[in-house]
């Protein structure tokens, strides 16, 4: 009996140390949910089309995704946001926004959210290479069409 408790207190460990379930949205859900809850239309002169483009161009809308990019450094969740510069993960960097990267995997993307307006507030949509290549100069406002 003994050994069957440590076994499944070693399967729960192990679950608990991989990581948070991610969440794929729906477009419209969370064009919904950065309007309504996170007020992100008008941040640092973007549009909510924009966001909506920037997060479907970087992670299909996902928020547990991970990118791990030629320089070494890596990008997590939703936004894709760069351990070097804005997220702490234990490899050093500056970490601009004071965040875990690994709270930018979870579902709950407030921590995300926030981050991401502090990356825009300081380099704006540009720093987002997928926001430049996919939805710069684009009709962004498709990413929200319908959904309200």
């Amino acid at each position: 009996m003994a050994s069957l408790q440590v076994l499944l207190l070693g399967l729960c460990l192990a679950l608990v140390h991989t990581g948070v379930q991610g969440k794929t949205f729906g477009r419209c859900e969370l064009a919904r949910t950065l309007r309504n809850k996170y007020h992100v239309d008008g941040w640092a002169g973007s549009t909510l089309g924009d966001w909506v483009c920037l997060t479907h161009a970087e992670s299909s809308y996902q928020t547990n995704v991970t990118h791990k990019n030629t320089d070494k450094s890596i990008d997590y969740g939703i936004f894709q946001i760069n351990n070097h510069y804005w997220c702490e993960d234990g490899k050093g960097g500056y970490n601009g926004c004071n965040v875990q990267c690994s709270d930018l995997l979870n579902p709950n993307i407030e921590a995300s959210v926030m981050c991401a307006k502090i990356v825009m507030q300081k380099q704006g949509l540009k720093a987002w290479y997928g926001w430049q290549y996919k939805c710069r100069g684009k009709d962004v406002q498709v990413y929200i069409r319908g959904c309200f």
